[in-house]
């Protein structure tokens, strides 16, 4: 046979292909009715491992043994996305335990930010809350997120995300351990400041304190100064207050420029870090599972299976919904050596249809989920 006639005997089957592929889906619609009417549950993993042994004996080589596990997952996972869909139409889906609300009533709310005053989490809060702002501050993050989960403040605001220095790790865990939820987003354009006491010249700073992850995005201008000292802060604004209250002309602080006014220390260099683009975005977080009903984003977290294929088939339910997957982050599992809990963004709404079908999936399939929040 020539090359000719070998494609066309492919296409022969490929069309055979097709048409079986769209007769078994119809069952499956019909499998979806059943479970419409019964309440059985779409995901039966039994079921499934089952059918993928049974299909892989029929082969007659490895390499179509392994071919044939992948094409049957694929088909399996394109047959649970029907019966979803089928569930959504059918109004079969339950209520999510979120609560859609026009605002989110911050005008007379108590606000919790991380840090001292002078904060990038403070002038993040002053951002999205206004000047006016009922606020306290704490030292820790876990202490920001006790503080709403026990209602001694409505919102927290905590950094989550650097554009150079990358995630917050502290943060993602914590979002896992409490029962509070994202609201809302702020983004702050990050500029350090090299400051000190009045009267400092840049030629008697022996050290400067700050944040390690400052010190890291500062470090081209450290380098150029590597005989100063550079100590370690929990936070820039406590670096700031530091240098105040110690006023000693040999000390320094990178921090920001709001810091500066806040402590009335002086400005002796802008700009020392690296990137001129640097920005962190920051977190509104709340105790009530809420979402604003123009929210456009939602954030959640999955533990899957230890194997081969989990991750590959999660995401699936997201290409077939039509969601656009913005971020995906991995966190080790505390106790599980080698395992990891995934942190997904995507774009959507809670009240969609798509959100609620994939959101359904993700649940029945994943090991454990959790929604972060729609903000």
């Amino acid at each position: 046979m020539d090359l000719l006639e070998l494609r066309n005997k492919l296409d022969e089957i490929d069309s055979e292909i097709v048409r079986l592929y769209e007769e078994r889906m119809e069952v499956c619609g019909k499998v979806a009715d059943y479970k419409i009417q019964t309440g059985k549950k779409v995901f039966d993993k039994v079921r499934e491992e089952e059918k993928i042994a049974k299909v892989k004996s029929l082969t007659h080589n490895a390499f179509n043994s392994q071919g044939i596990e992948e094409l049957f997952e694929q088909i399996m996972s394109m047959s649970r996305k029907l019966q979803y869909q089928k569930l959504a139409a059918n109004g079969s889906m339950g209520r999510l335990p979120f609560i859609g609300v026009d605002d989110l009533k911050v005008d007379c709310a108590r606000v919790v930010f991380q840090g001292a005053e002078g904060s990038y989490s403070q002038a993040a809060m002053h951002r999205y809350f206004g000047d006016k702002v009922n606020c306290f501050h704490v030292d820790t993050f876990r202490e920001a997120m006790s503080a709403i989960d026990e209602g001694s403040a409505d919102f927290a605001v905590l950094p989550i995300e650097n554009s150079t220095a990358g995630i917050v790790n502290e943060i993602y865990d914590l979002l896992v351990e409490f029962e509070n939820y994202i609201v809302g987003e702020q983004i702050i354009p990050i500029e350090h400041c090299l400051m000190g006491v009045k009267g400092t010249k840049f030629e008697d700073i022996k050290t400067i304190y700050s944040h390690p992850q400052s010190l890291m995005q500062s470090a081209h201008f450290l380098s150029e100064h590597s005989s100063i000292q550079q100590i370690s802060m929990q936070n820039n604004a406590f670096a700031a207050k530091k240098v105040l209250e110690d006023n000693d002309k040999t000390q320094a602080a990178i921090a920001s420029e709001y810091a500066a006014q806040v402590y009335g220390l002086e400005i002796l260099k802008k700009g020392v870090n690296d990137s001129d683009t640097n920005s962190t975005r920051f977190i509104i977080v709340t105790n009530q599972k809420i979402y604003a009903k123009d929210a456009k984003k939602i954030s959640l977290c999955l533990e899957l299976e230890h194997k081969s294929g989990s991750l590959y088939h999660i995401l699936s339910h997201f290409i077939y919904n039509n969601l656009n997957m913005t971020k995906i982050e991995s966190r080790p599992i505390e106790g599980r050596n080698w395992e990891y809990r995934f942190f997904i963004d995507f774009e959507g709404n809670l009240a969609d249809g798509g959100v609620k079908n994939a959101l359904r999936g993700l649940r029945d399939e994943a090991r454990t989920m959790k929604i972060l929040g729609n903000y």
